[in-house]
């Protein structure tokens, strides 16, 4: 058996049908390209070979560096999931044993691996398993979908129709519009916000499977999300809503929509993203009838913890209060350079 060190723009196909740590939407070659382009990372890509030279095993990663923050290697940045894809576990542990020797070439702080399976390795010495991905199996029709659902969220939705919302799908052409509410609404969660330029190339990676929302009230953008189709998986890797137009409803009314047009697209699955069990946020997903499933993200701690990134660590809430309070123009201006330093 052999393992290769690609640089990240080569990615050979798997060759094996059956596999015990199963791909993962963040497995697609494009993810890899688009996250390193946009946030200014640079990309591995751990290739393991079997006896026959057919490729049985694969590992995307990510080299996270800043002068705040430290060196990590990540797979993946921005998404919620990574780690191995891999035959067997004796493969996982073969290209897990490749990424610790990686981490400790770079001289990284740790190794982090966003799986949904746990791979046992003695190098892997922490693990996160605070989170849940929350997700929605979908009906053949949204008639079916719309009558799964209670009573009092009907409610909601329909309530929206009294505001005048309007709805529009786009990619590139919709992007300064995303952005604008994406920004404000990450400057109101006191968070750093991601680069434009991520969103483009995203984009850029997946012309035909990625495309952006806008919810408008009287031409002014108020919500958007970003949406992937990979595999009859729908993903909302992004999405934001003004905080002062929450009583439109509008976003109920834009995961609504979101959720119709995963249908119209053949996918079999919605997924809402991570959450912490019992969270707003959390309950904000089951009530549309999604189910926790596992997080299981493992680390190989070099230096420090995991939990030091955590954003109510280290008296770092007193920071998200501050930044909540800057002008949007220069959150826009600093958060890029600060959040992509951030495993």
């Amino acid at each position: 058996m052999d393992i290769e060190l690609l640089p990240g723009d080569e990615w050979p196909a798997m060759e094996v049908a059956d596999c015990e740590f199963p791909r993962l939407n963040s497995h697609q070659q494009g993810w890899l390209q688009a996250v390193c382009r946009g946030l200014s990372h640079r990309p591995y890509l751990l290739v393991h070979r079997s006896d026959r030279g057919e490729v049985d095993g694969l590992l995307p990663l990510a080299f996270v560096k800043s002068l705040l923050f430290g060196r990590f290697l990540t797979s993946m940045p921005y998404l919620n999931t990574g780690g191995v894809w891999a035959a067997d576990p004796q493969v996982a542990s073969a290209l897990i044993d490749r990424g610790c020797r990686l981490a400790d070439e770079l001289n990284t702080r740790y190794l982090e691996l966003r799986h949904e399976h746990r791979v046992e390795h003695p190098k892997l010495n922490a693990e996160r398993t605070d989170k849940v991905h929350m997700r929605l199996p979908l009906p053949a029709s949204d008639d079916e979908l719309n009558s799964s659902f209670k009573s009092k969220l009907r409610s909601q939705i329909r309530k929206s129709g009294d505001f005048g919302l309007s709805l529009e799908w786009g990619s590139e052409n919709l992007l300064a519009d995303f952005y604008h509410v994406f920004s404000i609404n990450m400057r109101d969660l006191g968070t750093p916000v991601y680069s434009r330029r991520l969103f483009a190339e995203i984009l850029k990676a997946f012309p035909e499977e990625a495309e952006l929302c806008v919810v408008r009230q009287e031409g002014r953008p108020i919500a958007g999300a970003l949406l992937t189709h990979l595999n009859q998986i729908s993903e909302v890797p992004s999405a934001s809503c003004l905080r002062k137009f929450n009583r439109t409803n509008a976003n109920m009314w834009m995961y609504r929509n979101l959720l119709r047009r995963a249908i119209e697209r053949g996918s079999q699955c919605f997924d809402f993203g991570r959450s912490s069990r019992d969270s707003g946020t959390y309950k904000f997903k089951a009530q549309w009838g999604a189910q926790p499933h596992p997080a299981i993200w493992q680390y190989y701690v070099r230096k420090g913890s995991p939990e030091d990134m955590r954003p109510d660590a280290g008296g770092k809430q007193k920071l998200v209060e501050l930044w909540k309070k800057l002008p949007v123009p220069i959150s826009r201006l600093l958060g890029p350079h600060i959040v992509r330093g951030i495993p």
